[in-house]
């Protein structure tokens, strides 16, 4: 059984350097924690356990399976609460445009990001000086997006965390959750309220061994391997959660849809066939 720990009461204890404070708002930091905690109190009911593999300073690159919308809230509420530190995003820019978003998100040191391999590379950068100079805790979803795994499994992911972790040395905690997608399954807009305070349940492992692919040049083959590497123990984790048996290959997002690409195009060339062999046939009759 995963142990429940209190969602009230605590506080990060995470030591900021003086460059993290100069980007940091102390006030807006305390407020949003005390209205975004309350909320989640409402909403859902977290079981958290594994937190003691996060070091209490220094940084550390967080790396989470992604269910919903939702659980950047829940993410961030295990890290600041449970792990007692200050949890740090990448932000799409698209969210950042919202102005009162993008005060809330300056203020509380998360990281802005755009769209764009030039854009992917400058917002690496900035995780990495948020890492190595602030020693922070960043988030990432390795995955890049919710997964659409039909049994909400982890997918293949990107290797923006791998190259990260093999270019700074700074260790990566994988974090499993289950649960969010029962209060906003991806593709909904309206949350799922009832029954109130939905059962999450989260576990993190020791870092990541990445032994095999550090001290050597940073190749294709070796981010591919430090990425499979990550997944495999995100994906390890939530299975024991689930209390189930992973998939063996891990659901390629890319790869289905070049499939139902192909499905679709095929299905056309059918349709039109049949149309062309249909109208040949009535001009066959008209004739006799």
């Amino acid at each position: 059984m995963l142990a429940v720990l209190p969602v009230a009461g605590a506080e990060s204890e995470e030591v900021r350097s003086p460059v993290a404070k100069q980007r940091e708002s102390r006030w807006v930091k305390w407020v949003v924690s005390r209205i975004v905690r309350f909320a989640l109190w409402l909403v859902f009911k977290p079981e958290w356990e594994g937190t003691e593999h996060v070091p209490a300073r220094g940084g550390v690159i967080i790396a989470a399976n992604h269910l919903s919308v939702a659980d950047p809230l829940t993410v961030a509420h295990f890290l600041y609460i449970g792990a007692r530190r200050w949890p740090t995003f990448t932000m799409k820019d698209s969210v950042m445009k919202i102005p009162v978003v993008r005060a809330v998100a300056r203020s509380t040191g998360q990281i802005p990001i755009r769209r764009g391999s030039a854009d992917a590379v400058k917002a690496l950068g900035e995780a990495e000086k948020a890492l190595v100079q602030d020693g922070a805790s960043v988030i990432f979803y390795p995955e890049g997006t919710c997964t659409r795994d039909p049994n909400l499994w982890p997918m293949t992911a990107k290797n923006g965390v791998a190259r990260l972790a093999l270019n700074t040395g700074i260790p990566v905690v994988p974090v499993a959750h289950w649960g969010e997608h029962n209060f906003l399954p991806y593709g909904e807009k309206k949350p799922r309220l009832l029954p109130p305070r939905k059962r999450i349940q989260f576990l993190a492992g020791p870092p990541v061994d990445l032994s095999a692919f550090e001290g050597r040049p940073i190749t294709a083959a070796g981010l591919e391997g430090a990425t499979q590497a990550i997944m495999a123990d995100i994906t390890a984790l939530q299975a024991k959660i689930r209390g189930e048996e992973p998939p063996a290959e891990p659901f390629d997002m890319k790869a289905a849809r070049r499939k139902e690409a192909e499905a679709k195009k095929t299905e056309r060339e059918l349709a039109e066939t049949e149309a062309a062999e249909s109208e040949e046939h009535g001009k066959d009759g008209a004739e006799t």
